[in-house]
């Protein structure tokens, strides 16, 4: 089999995969004649197991020689019982497993300069660390010093999931996936299209290829395979409804307290009369947080920008509804901007009244934005997306179960926030899903630039939104009082977070149906919009354009907003005007309307009777092609060596 290395693969080696490296060596050399000078040659790790009775057991060594590597070393090697022996391209090195004895008696050769234990690298993956996920997360294969969604179920609706990639097993090797039903007819559970394995990884993917490079957010989450779309990416409404169904009787049984759609529709009816909306919903009251993908409808084929393409179920008001960022490839966030694919609000579906007037819903969404550009993630066997696009394949390995695929769109930022709210559940089980919503926006990063109709409250943050989870009281019921404390501390936390070397201030606001609101009431005192069975939205009372508070369920001491900001990136209510909140609630906001510098348009055309599908960047051709052209991110081999240090 054709191995894959990269000069590269040197800094991000997994420590337990313990790697021997050797310099080259001349043929016909002498050992040492005196064991004093092994102390100069042999690390102190290797000598410790020597000298602690465990010399026999197998390491995985670093071998330097002073000359060129030849075949009489090698023999040498082998004759010694080293296995597993890799060489590289461009270093003369040797990587060997090796008992600590043999080890130590190959230093003490004239042609080894150094013989060392490999010892700990960890270099975790982008996304995981642009998104604050590896601040939170498990190490080691302990839970003592973070979170990676242990125990939290995440239904994944979707094309299907590729259960034998090594991206979802967990560190004792058994498949996380619990779950698979086929909802298509087709009968069969496998992902043949290839969207839905690349989304479940981008959630709850391991870090066992490339030394964790491409770590999904909570990747010890449990997941369940729940397949809507076919071998072409298309769905029938009806098959949704019963994925959603069975999630609404198995919730329990599985501990599913995540659901991810990415995927969608036109649309057309009011999230009131939406049959999808309306199980979404129901499972919202439930208990379940549920995320849906916006749509890739941002901007027209000339590049202009489009305003009211947010899809089904995207326009269901419960949903948390997630648009993609751009982070053009770096850890730091202070260059990241909302990709330009990406759907705006408002929501345009609408219902028509007994005059037959159209009213639009005109709901701000998305309400947050995470990574969805160009991301690599698990790629299934044999996949349409991939065969029709071969460029969309990553070059990560050549091996089936290891290989890597580029996909961009909201599809993919949307299971980023899936994991999220999965260490956040994880942290503290008893967050109900409009906490959750709130707690997400709250301390999510406001992008400069971009209006609440592109991003929401901002750039989703796992660092902060766990720390915050950590914080809320476990004792909250429906009948706990409006202004009650809500955290267990009487300290306000610091409200910023540092990621990349990159230290920004939290958006201290939320979105609300029309508007926002705005103030740290709303993370220190308990607000009847976080109950079981509410909408966030609710409790904002309008009449011409006015926005006031309603007591019963918001508490004084938090602002809300006549206009829609376009932020500056400081915090939510310091950006500039954009558009007054008159023209969402009055219906005046028309189709054809300029709106900035961007159109507004409406869902009105259908192009199937109850179709769905995938919610990725659908005019890929090519790595290059498929999302903002600019920042394609380099890919990073697989060694074949399985890390498990994620």
């Amino acid at each position: 089999m054709k191995r894959f290395f990269h000069p590269m693969i040197l800094s991000g080696l997994c420590a337990l995969t313990l790697i021997l490296l050797v310099w080259p060596l001349s043929p016909r050399v002498q050992a040492d004649s005196s064991s004093d000078s092994l102390g100069h040659k042999v690390s102190k790790e290797v000598l410790q197991k020597v000298s602690s009775g465990h010399g026999s057991e197998q390491v995985r060594v670093i071998i330097q020689p002073i000359g060129m590597w030849d075949t009489a070393l090698d023999a040498t090697v082998e004759e010694a019982g080293g296995t597993n022996v890799r060489s590289f391209q461009n270093f003369r090195l040797r990587v060997v497993t090796i008992s600590a004895n043999a080890a130590v008696n190959l230093a003490a050769r004239r042609d080894v300069a150094y013989v060392s234990l490999n010892r700990e690298v960890r270099s975790l993956g982008h996304l995981s660390a642009t998104t604050g996920a590896d601040q939170v997360r498990v190490t080691s294969g302990t839970n003592a010093n973070g979170f990676d969604g242990t125990g939290i179920g995440i239904a994944v609706v979707d094309s299907g999931i590729d259960n034998a990639h090594k991206a979802f097993l967990d560190r004792s090797n058994n498949v996380r996936i619990v779950y698979n039903q086929d909802f298509t007819g087709e009968g069969r559970i496998d992902d043949p299209y290839g969207h839905g394995t690349h989304v479940a990884a981008l959630a709850a993917g391991n870090g066992r290829i490339s030394n964790a490079q491409y770590v999904g957010v909570a990747p010890n989450a449990n997941i369940l395979n729940l397949r809507v779309l076919n071998s072409q990416g298309i769905g029938t409404t009806g098959g949704v409804l019963r994925a959603l169904d069975w999630i609404a009787t198995n919730r329990e049984l599985y501990n599913i307290r995540v659901v991810n759609m990415s995927l969608g529709m036109p649309a057309i009816d009011s999230y009131r009369n939406d049959p999808v909306c309306r199980a979404v919903r129901r499972l919202v009251d439930s208990g379940i947080v549920v995320f849906a993908a916006a749509g890739n409808n941002g901007a027209d084929a000339n590049g202009d920008r489009l305003y009211g393409h947010i899809h089904s179920p995207g326009n269901e008001p419960s949903a948390i509804t997630v648009g993609a960022s751009n982070t053009f490839g770096t850890d730091s966030r202070s260059d990241d901007g909302v990709a330009s694919f990406s759907s705006r609000g408002p929501t345009r579906s609408f219902s028509v009244d007994a005059n037959g007037i159209v009213n639009y819903d005109n709901l701000v969404k998305p309400d947050l934005v995470a990574p969805g550009n160009k991301l690599i993630q698990a790629q299934a066997a044999n996949n349409l997306l991939v065969n029709q696009n071969p460029a969309l394949d990553a070059g990560v390995s050549p091996v089936d179960n290891r290989k890597m695929m580029y996909l961009s769109g909201s599809s993919m930022a949307t299971p980023v926030a899936a994991g999220v709210a999965a260490l956040m559940l994880q942290a503290n089980p008893t967050l109900s899903p409009n906490l959750i919503k709130a707690l997400m926006m709250y301390t999510a990063q406001p992008l400069a630039g971009f209006n609440m109709l592109e991003q929401g409250a901002g750039q989703v943050n796992a660092a902060g939104a766990v720390k915050l989870a950590e914080l809320v009281r476990h004792d909250l019921t429906s009948t706990t009082a409006v202004g009650e404390p809500l955290l267990t501390t009487h300290d306000l936390p610091v409200q910023e977070t540092t990621i990349g070397n990159h230290t920004f201030t939290w958006s201290r606001g939320i979105i609300l149906n029309y508007t926002y609101a705005a103030g740290s009431d709303l993370i220190t005192k308990y607000q009847g919009i976080y109950r079981i069975g509410g909408v966030l939205g609710d409790g904002i009372v309008t009449g011409d354009g006015v926005v006031s508070t309603d007591p019963t369920v918001l508490s004084d001491g938090i602002v809300t907003g006549d206009h829609i900001l376009t932020s500056n990136g400081i915090i939510t209510g310091d950006g500039i005007p954009f558009l007054a909140v008159a023209n969402l609630i009055g219906g005046n906001l028309l189709d054809g309307q300029l709106v900035g510098n961007g159109i507004v348009t409406g869902d009105g055309i259908v192009t199937g009777d109850g179709i769905i599908t995938g919610d990725f960047v659908a005019i890929a051709q090519s790595a290059t092609m498929n999302g903002d052209e600019s920042t394609t991110m380099a890919a990073e081999p697989d060694d074949g060596f399985d890390c498990v240090d994620y």
